[in-house]
């Protein structure tokens, strides 16, 4: 059975409230927040379009740390590190054909390869071997109601997994 989640995210990038994402039952599963480690971080960040110090954390509900992903920018690279803080296991991502308008993002921990594919409007899809195993999509209004959904077959059922890369690379981006 697929697993379905929703949230609704203000219309701005530069408020950083804790969000709460419910599961299909409408309870609340985690929660999420974009992290700054100090003031002059969100001081430089504001003039740089909100864009530059990225860090989104996901939490359960008792408020326990369950996984991170943050914005990396070395040499003129640009790319993301994502920790599970319960498994202690890294995940790198980088993004694959710069050149093209909407590239795509290659999530690995060295051992597992999927692709992230984004779209401006729709679905964004996650795949493994050519296969989607799960989607991300944002719908524009008052708010953003944000969906994602994790198929059976997907290698990493974690939703924190999916949520905090999808607020880092899809709804902030580079």
């Amino acid at each position: 059975m697929m697993q379905r989640y929703t949230y609704l995210h203000p219309n701005s990038i530069e408020t950083t409230p804790k969000i709460t994402v419910m599961d299909e039952a409408g309870q609340a599963v985690y929660t999420f927040q974009r992290h700054y480690s100090n003031g002059l971080k969100r001081m430089i960040d504001k003039v740089m379009d909100y864009r530059y110090f990225l860090r989104y954390d996901v939490l359960d509900v008792q408020e326990q740390p369950l996984f991170t992903c943050k914005k990396v920018t070395r040499k003129g690279k640009v790319f993301y590190e994502a920790q599970d803080v319960i498994e202690s296991k890294k995940y790198m991502l980088a993004y694959d054909g710069w050149k093209s308008m909407i590239p795509d993002l290659v999530i690995t921990d060295g051992q597992m390869k999927m692709m992230l594919h984004k779209e401006m409007e729709g679905w964004s899809r996650f795949a493994v071997d050519g296969v989607d195993v799960a989607r991300w999509q944002a719908v524009s209004g008052e708010e953003f109601t944000m969906e994602l959904e994790i198929e059976d077959h997907s290698p990493i059922q974690n939703p924190s997994f999916f949520i905090a890369i999808s607020q880092c690379v899809l709804f902030i981006g580079a």
